[in-house]
C-alpha cells in the first residue's frame, strides 16, 4: 500500500511570530516549484502565540502546500483551565495536525497515557488528525522492553478510538534517548520498532486499517540521514525538531523524502 509521506517540523518553544513568519516564507519559497505529486505533505508546528500569522503566510503563499499543526492541546472545549488551548481555538487558525503525547510534554508535565488518549479521541472528532508521539527512554531500551512499552503507549493512547479512526491518525516514534541528542536510532531498528507499532495497530483495528496509517521516525533527523530512513519498509516521513528551525536544513530533508 501506497502511504504518502510526511515531514513535520516541530519547532518547539523557539520563534517568535516574526521569526515564524520568515521561517514558513523561506521554507514555501524553496518548495513552490518543485512537482507536487513529488512531494511529500508538509507540515509546520509553530508555538501557539505564532500560530495565526503562520497561517496567514501559508494561505497566501498557497496553502496545498504546507499544513499547519498545533504542538499540543487541551480536550475540554472550554472552561476553567487557565494556560490551555482548547481545540477549537486551534481549528480556528486552520490547523489540521495536533502534536500530542511527545517525550517533553509526558516527561516535563507528567502528562499521562488516560490525558492523550482523551486528546486524540477529541482531535478525532473535532475533524483534525492527531500525530501520536511514543518513544522509549535509555533506560527502558537496556532493559529490554521498548516493545511492550512502546506497544502500551499506542493501545493506551488509541483506547475506545473506530478502527475506521484509527486509519487516519498518524503515529510518530521517537527514542527519548535520541532527541536533541544528536545521536540517531539505525535506521534498520527504527524500521523494525516502527513495525511492532504497526502490528499492535493490527491487532485493535484490523491489518488492513493499520496498514493506511503512516508512522514517522523522530530523533535527531538530519538532510544526511533522510533518504536512509525512507528507503525503509515501514518509516511514512518524519518529525523533525531542531532541523526544522532552519529552512535550508528543513528543505533538504522535505527533498530526501521525496518519491
Amino acid at each position: 500500500m501506497s502511504r504518502r509521506p510526511i515531514i513535520a517540523g516541530n519547532w518547539k518553544m523557539h520563534n517568535n511570530r516574526a521569526e515564524s513568519a520568515k521561517l514558513v516564507c523561506a521554507i514555501k519559497e524553496a518548495i513552490q516549484d518543485i512537482d507536487k505529486d513529488a512531494l511529500p505533505e508538509v507540515v509546520v508546528a509553530p508555538v501557539f502565540t505564532s500560530l495565526g500569522v503562520v497561517s496567514e503566510n501559508i494561505c497566501h503563499c498557497g496553502c496545498e502546500r504546507i499544513k499547519l499543526a498545533a504542538q499540543n492541546c487541551y480536550f475540554e472545549p472550554k472552561g476553567a483551565f487557565t494556560g490551555e488551548v482548547s481545540i477549537d481555538m486551534i481549528k480556528d487558525f486552520g490547523a489540521k495536525f495536533i502534536i500530542i503525547g511527545h517525550s517533553e510534554r509526558r516527561q516535563i508535565f507528567s502528562e499521562t497515557d488516560e490525558m492523550i488518549n482523551k486528546k486524540a479521541i477529541a482531535i478525532i472528532e473535532a475533524g483534525l488528525t492527531p500525530i501520536i508521539c511514543c518513544g522509549e527512554t535509555l533506560e527502558q531500551r537496556e532493559l529490554g522492553v521498548t516493545d511492550s512499552h512502546i506497544a502500551s503507549q499506542i493501545v493506551k493512547a488509541l483506547d475506545n478510538v473506530k478502527p475506521s479512526d484509527i486509519a487516519n491518525v498518524v503515529i510518530a516514534y521517537e527514542p527519548i534517548w535520541a532527541i536533541g541528542t544528536g545521536k540517531t536510532c539505525d535506521s534498520t531498528e527504527a524500521n523494525r520498532v516502527i513495525k511492532v507499532i504497526r502490528n499492535t495497530l493490527a491487532q485493535i483495528a484490523g491489518r488492513e486499517n493499520a496498514e493506511k496509517v503512516r508512522i514517522l521516525y523522530g530523533g535527531s533527523v538530519k538532510p544526511e540521514t533522510i533518504k536512509e530512513q525512507m528507503a525503509q519498509s515501514d518509516i511514512d516521513g518524519a518529525l523533525v525538531g531542531g532541523a526544522s528551525l532552519k529552512a535550508e536544513s528543513f528543505v533538504e530533508i522535505i527533498k530526501g523524502a521525496m518519491k
